[in-house]
């Protein structure tokens, strides 16, 4: 199986060094625009195959994407990353262009092929990538919800002062500081719900940390966080390549499931060989549902920039 990822930033190559170290894939194909990026950053994570135990071959690409023909899964993070103080609603005149540009190159030279969207804003990027390439949905897949899940999760044990493998729970809506739902209701420690240890006052912190989980980091790193960002990307391209069918939110294109029309927003997801197997349907409560209605608005005013882009 061959993955493409364009982006050799610290994104990209996160998520080609954890492709690499899981061992599912033959091939990664790495592109960027900046001279020998690619090349050098594919060189030196070959140099720790035999330190690492794997085989995957991976090779890097400046802007020829003839290099990526015939790939079944390709990984889009090329564009700005945020800087501290930064929206990720301000990156979109920017990245817009780079990401309706790129998802055509790719399509050009693998037919088939699955895309998986990273660049902010995320939900609007995958919007972008739907209008401009008219695939069927399951093809198009927006990394966010993943993301966002596994900060959840990690702010949840640091909550219960327990392992991370003993907790679960997911984050729908919009990829945002503010249109991220961390559904505490139905997070769990080993099945019994974190409502019977957190108190609502507590539980409502770790909602709070959870949304503003990339803002926290960019302000302290100074750019965009990288290593979750491509574990969370690895997983699903894992999940489609190894045909596992896990269960992820991504956003994907509604067509009527959560009462939502012609948007791309975060929902449960089952991630196989297909890309979007079935978007599952969970009992939202009343509140949890005008949040995912307020969050949908949110990025539909997002996804109005794009007019000029796409016109």
């Amino acid at each position: 199986m061959k993955v493409t990822i364009v982006g050799a930033g610290a994104v990209g190559a996160s998520c080609a060094e954890y492709i690499a170290i899981k061992d599912f894939a033959s091939e990664v194909v790495i592109v960027d625009i900046k001279e020998n990026f690619a090349e050098g950053k594919a060189m030196d994570l070959m140099q720790t195959a035999t330190l690492n135990g794997f085989d995957t071959k991976i090779t890097g690409s400046t802007n020829d994407y003839s290099k990526t023909a015939n790939s079944d899964v390709a990984v889009i993070t090329s564009g700005i990353p945020r800087k501290p103080g930064m929206t990720r609603e301000e990156l979109i005149g920017i990245n817009a262009g780079i990401v309706q540009t790129v998802a055509k190159s790719i399509l050009e030279h693998s037919p088939n092929v699955i895309f998986i969207v990273v660049s902010n804003p995320m939900d609007t990027m995958t919007y972008l990538t739907h209008k401009a390439l008219g695939l069927p949905k399951n093809r198009i897949i927006g990394m966010g919800g993943a993301l966002d899940s596994a900060r959840f999760k990690y702010r949840l044990a640091e909550a219960l002062d327990c392992p991370a493998s003993d907790v679960d729970g997911m984050v729908i809506g919009g990829h945002s500081d503010t249109g991220m739902i961390p559904l505490t209701r139905l997070a769990v420690r080993n099945s019994v719900p974190v409502t019977k240890f957190l108190s609502e006052e507590r539980l409502q912190e770790v909602a709070e940390a959870t949304k503003v989980g990339g803002a926290t980091l960019t302000k302290m790193l100074g750019t965009s966080a990288w290593y979750a960002p491509g574990a969370a990307v690895s997983s699903l391209v894992q999940s489609i390549v190894c045909n596992q069918k896990k269960m992820f939110p991504c956003s994907a294109m509604l067509e009527g499931e959560y009462n939502l029309n012609d948007i791309c927003i975060g929902v449960p997801c089952i991630i196989g060989k297909n890309g979007i197997e079935e978007i599952v349907s969970i009992d939202l409560s009343e509140a949890e549902s005008d949040k995912l209605q307020n969050s949908a608005e949110a990025v539909r005013k997002t996804n109005g920039l794009l007019e000029e882009v796409l016109s």
